[in-house]
């Protein structure tokens, strides 16, 4: 298995159908619950685990996600509010080094917890036509609402496998 990608690299499916994002929501709903019980009551030696030499911390990951839940959620509503909006790119390295990434865990589960469920609040309504509007990302190009999602459901499960990973080290 290749620790990078422990659960395989990100594949997004096309077409993407509403019984795919509605199994993708049970897990995004009972993510914050998982993540927190993977964490809870860590030592500070054990946030500082990584799952692989020069791979961010336990502690980094669980601040990440938050910051890439709060992306996902924003280039979600902009894509289903305005026409095809053009979305800036975010250096994630250099957002897991700045002094919030420090904070304890607690600051970033509340996030997340908040993120997903308004996330699987507005998606658990999509209809057809709304998987298929687009935002258009500063690097990346046109994206739409459901591959967003997938991605969304990819990343919050990647990242848990990683640290899963680094604890059991």
């Amino acid at each position: 298995m290749d620790v990078r990608y422990p659960i395989g690299e990100l594949q997004i499916p096309d077409p993407i159908t509403l019984e795919q994002v509605q199994e993708w929501l049970k897990d995004i709903e009972t993510f914050p619950a998982r993540l927190k019980e993977a964490v809870d009551g860590l030592s500070g030696e054990d946030l500082d685990k990584t799952y692989r030499e020069g791979a961010w911390t336990v502690r980094q990951l669980v601040h990440h996600i938050a910051d890439a839940q709060l992306n996902i959620y924003i280039r979600m509503k902009l894509a289903l509010t305005e026409d095809n909006p053009s979305i800036p790119a975010f250096d994630e390295n250099v957002w897991a080094v700045l002094p919030d990434a420090g904070l304890p865990v607690e600051a970033s589960l509340k996030i997340i917890e908040g993120l997903n469920a308004r996330i699987a609040a507005y998606a658990r309504t999509l209809t057809e036509e709304q998987l298929h509007q687009t935002y258009r990302h500063q690097i990346n190009g046109n994206t739409t609402v459901a591959a967003e999602l997938a991605k969304c459901h990819w990343h919050e499960e990647h990242h848990l496998a990683h640290i899963q990973i680094a604890l059991s080290r």
